[in-house]
């Protein structure tokens, strides 16, 4: 290691010494007091890696001399203390990391030179499903069915976590992967061989950036980029612009940190933060308690920041000694934070920042966040009349297909509980879920608190509304107990049905029969309410057409209502025992209730009573037979694992670069299409190309599972790809669903038939797409699924940071219109022969010429999205971990 700037120093805490490399000896000359937090934290890391292959002196002065107000330009290389993963990523890049060993062996390296370098913890949370809830033994038979369906991907994970050292798994049924890390796994900073240095991380999972409000710098990669991360590569980025969100004030009563994040939210993508950091400071932010922190840094990917941090101080050293960490840690946090200037007081000098956003807490209303975008705030007093405008995008086509009414006047008269009308708006699932919300005890208490002043006016559940509790760690559902607040939940059948992420992820479970029958036979526009961060279309349910983000009070409150077609600022929820209306007000918690139950509740031996066996799972998990071997024997009938064709036929020489010519459009998309969209987590219909390949292979419908769960099959997963049931296709304009049209025929088929048919006949394929083309989740299998169903290219008028990285990682190259410009610019209809002319390596533009039905061109100039010289290198090489399997192979 280098030390060209003389930082390396020794510091001592509890009688010991430890080596540090201390920023505050460059002050005088580069007046690194100035830096955001996050910044200081990328110049310590700088520093520390200085010599190695990828941290030249250069790079430590681009972090030193950063200009605030400069775009981003300058590439560096980031070096992650740890890798985190959650069990729909983490299962194909467990996948990818046991065929990387096989395609290490055919190019004459040693397999076990494929082996994480730096700690990698796995947490299973994603596979729980809301199969059975309102009943006491709801997460028993949840448990149950998750492990039943899932064996043999948690086999696989079990054969990983013995194959592969410096990798742990967290069993099912724990707790959400970003709650774990939160309370448990955060080290804030890492103890080393002597060395000490802040905590980082790279994750998964979008809202890996969670942990931000612990003061730990991580954020949500593909799992291709985690893969080579855990493989000792680095993570190349532009040194990037850092926004600032100055917190002033103190939130009002009746509100809470839910309506806080979804109005930073709205606010951040309108400034638009996209590729940038975000980080809190202000005076405002003394009066935050860490667990709404880790609210606002949760929904960074929602307000498409990097990140969302905030400094480490006295809530930080709290926190960590609320959850029981070592008492030796947290005096390490403390001094080296104190030792580094990255301790915040109040009063200190403010940093620069590139762009700062004022909010001052004490305006902050009830909100909701809907009906498809997280971004589209709506206030509780507004959210009748936005329903009303909304609900016309379906009753109008309804009205069109002849199904029922123009207006949200459909009814459907249901014999069970008594006889009920479900109506247009009702709310068919209010689900307590998600890691944005679970892991912050005010939001849970007031839950818990409103139900009690609910069921003491005689208030109940309606009939039709299908309930559940997701804690995100087992702590919660112990401190609710404690506070006697459980038993209030389940009186309105918030039964605990199980610790993961449930129904944010769209692991909602069925309907019940009558309902679902019901919203079929009325085509009835059904909503959903959920605590969670995500509400893109087809996500929640595949008959819930609007989802609502928001608070788990409000959640339990429509709960009550039974419908989104009310204002609840001043309508009744319903009548009370007595004959009388009740209303919102009547029943929401005060501040000061809410924190006294708080302060009599919650106990640091809960926390470690929950972790202190974390990794060893109950009797299911340990009963499981576990595969050995350094080399995994891929089982080819397995629906589940299946070797992948990413390395078939690779050798150690990097090929030309592809040249892309008389492609096809495979599909002519919008704007605002998420990777739920490409790659879809969610349930596998029967009659779709997955559906069709998993029943030819004798998997009976009941046993799909999901899209998620199957990750680690390439085969389902590319019949997957563009399969969301609500995905538009302009090429077959009026229809909803992974269709296009086969030019050569002009046939209309699945997107996946298509695909395979211009493969047999060698014809590349396009993607051409609008604005925020990959928003959402850091799905890789959205850039996986591209490149096996043959496309070479996307061209889109604009990316979402994660899945733009992942499209390089994986050999797709990704072209953007000029500003200003769309497919509707040019007159595309998905009918042209494309070709790209001028790329070569390094090149910023190429000129894409489509070719028309009638033998007309247009050229279309655009920008090549390939953002560093290292990305270069991957897309020459096929992708990122061909690059790193070349690497290794090489130094064999």
């Amino acid at each position: 290691m280098s030390d060209s700037f003389k930082t390396r120093s020794t510091l001592d805490v509890g009688g010991k010494h430890y080596t540090y490399y201390r920023l505050p000896a460059l002050e005088a000359q580069y007046k690194v007091s100035r830096l955001p937090f996050a910044m200081k934290i990328l110049l310590e890391n700088q520093l520390r890696h200085e010599g190695d292959p990828a941290v030249s002196k250069q790079d430590v002065e681009a972090v030193l001399n950063w200009d605030a107000k400069a775009p981003a330009s300058k590439e560096i290389a980031f070096t992650p203390a740890r890798t985190i993963l959650q069990d729909f990523t983490g299962v194909p890049s467990v996948v990818d990391l046991a065929a990387m060993r096989d395609a290490m062996k055919r190019l004459g390296g040693d397999p076990k030179q494929v082996n994480p370098v730096t700690p990698a913890e796995l947490v299973i949370d994603h596979s729980v499903q809301v199969d059975a809830f309102g009943s006491a033994d709801a997460f028993a038979l949840n448990a149950k069915i998750e492990f039943d369906r899932n064996k043999e991907r948690y086999e696989f994970l079990r054969w990983g976590q013995d194959a592969f050292s410096n990798f742990r798994v967290v069993p099912p049924d724990t707790g959400i992967v970003h709650q774990v890390n939160l309370e448990y796994l955060g080290r804030v900073v890492f103890e080393n061989n002597g060395t000490l240095y802040p905590d980082s991380l790279v994750g998964t999972d979008s809202h890996t950036t969670m942990i931000n409000g612990l003061g730990i710098l991580g954020w949500g990669v593909g799992g291709i980029e985690a893969e080579a991360s855990m493989l000792g590569q680095p993570i190349t980025m532009l040194v990037p612009q850092v926004v600032g969100v100055r917190l002033t004030g103190k939130l009002p009563e009746g509100t809470t940190a839910t309506d806080l994040v979804l109005t930073i939210t709205q606010q951040l993508r309108k400034l638009g933060v996209v590729g940038k950091f975000v980080e809190y400071f202000g005076p405002g932010l003394a009066h935050l308690p860490l667990a709404t922190r880790a609210t606002l840094a949760n929904m960074s990917p929602e307000y498409g920041a990097t990140c969302g941090i905030s400094p480490i101080d006295e809530q930080t050293i709290a926190y960590l000694r609320l959850t029981g960490r070592d008492e030796a840690a947290i005096a390490r946090v403390e001094a080296y934070a104190k030792a580094q200037g990255l301790w915040r007081t109040d009063g200190a000098p403010e940093a620069e920042y590139s762009d700062v956003l004022h909010v001052d807490m004490g305006t902050i209303e009830p909100s909701l966040a809907g009906y498809k975008r997280p971004q589209d705030r709506i206030p509780l007093s507004k959210m009748k009349e936005t329903f009303d405008r909304d609900v016309q995008v379906f009753t109008k086509e309804r009205a069109s297909q002849n199904k029922g009414p123009a207006t949200p006047t459909a009814a459907v008269k249901v014999a069970a509980h008594g006889g009920y009308e479900l109506k247009d708006g009702a709310v068919v699932i209010a689900a307590i879920t998600s890691c944005t919300n679970t892991s912050n005890p005010e939001v849970l208490i007031g839950a818990g608190l409103l139900a009690r002043n609910a069921l003491k006016k005689g208030l109940k559940r309606k009939p039709w509304v299908k309930t559940s509790l997701a804690p995100g760690s087992r702590t919660v559902t112990d401190y609710l107990r404690k506070a006697g607040l459980l038993q209030d939940l389940e009186e309105l059948s918030y039964n605990v049905v199980g610790y993961g992420c449930t129904t944010c992820i769209g692991n909602s479970g069925p309907l019940p029969d009558e309902v679902a029958k019901a919203i079929d036979q009325g085509d009835i526009t059904a909503a959903a309410v959920l605590s969670g961060n995500r509400n893109f279309e087809g996500r929640i349910h595949a008959l819930v057409k609007m989802n609502y983000l928001a608070s788990p009070p409000l959640v339990v409150a429509y709960a009550l209502a039974g419908t989104v077609n009310i204002n609840l600022a001043k309508d009744a929820l319903g009548t009370g025992a007595d004959g009388k209306p009740v209303y919102l007000k009547d029943i929401w918690p005060s501040q000061k209730e809410i924190h006294d139950v708080i302060a009599t509740s919650l106990s640091t031996e809960m926390f470690r009573k929950s972790y202190d066996s974390v990794f060893d799972g109950d009797e299911r998990w340990r009963s499981i037979e576990v595969p050995e071997g350094d080399a995994y024997r891929w089982n080819g009938d397995s629906t589940y694992i299946a070797n992948p064709p990413f390395f078939d036929g690779m050798t150690k020489t990097v090929p030309a670069l592809p040249k892309i010519n008389k492609a096809r459009c495979l599909a002519l998309l919008g704007d605002s299409i998420t990777t739920d969209h490409i790659s879809p987590a969610g349930n596998i219909k029967k009659d779709s190309p997955a559906g069709k390949y998993l029943l030819e292979r004798g998997v009976e419908q009941r046993y799909f599972n999901s899209y998620g769960s199957r990750r680690g099959n390439h085969e389902v997963m590319m019949r997957g790809t563009f399969a969301n049931i609500r995905i538009r296709n302009k090429m077959v304009p009026g229809v909803e669903g992974g269709y296009t049209k086969y030019i050569p025929t002009g046939e209309q088929m699945p997107i996946y038939d298509a695909a395979m048919k211009y493969i047999a006949g060698g014809t590349p394929l396009f993607v051409i797409a609008g604005k925020e083309y990959g928003t959402g989740s850091s799905r890789d299998w959205a850039a996986k699924g591209t490149i096996l169903l043959g496309v070479k290219a996307v061209l889109a008028e604009s990316f979402e940071r994660i899945h733009r990285s992942n499209l390089v990682g994986m050999g797709v190259l990704p072209l953007q219109f000029q500003d200003g410009k769309s497919a509707a610019s040019y007159g595309l209809d998905g009918t042209e022969v494309l070709d790209i002319e001028g790329l070569k390596s390094g090149t910023k533009t190429v000129t894409v010429k489509a070719t028309k039905a009638d033998g007309s061109t247009v050229e279309i100039p655009a920008a090549v999205r390939i953002d560093t010289p290292v990305e270069w290198d991957y897309y020459a090489n096929g992708g990122i971990l061909q690059y790193v399997l070349r690497e290794r192979a090489k130094a064999a």
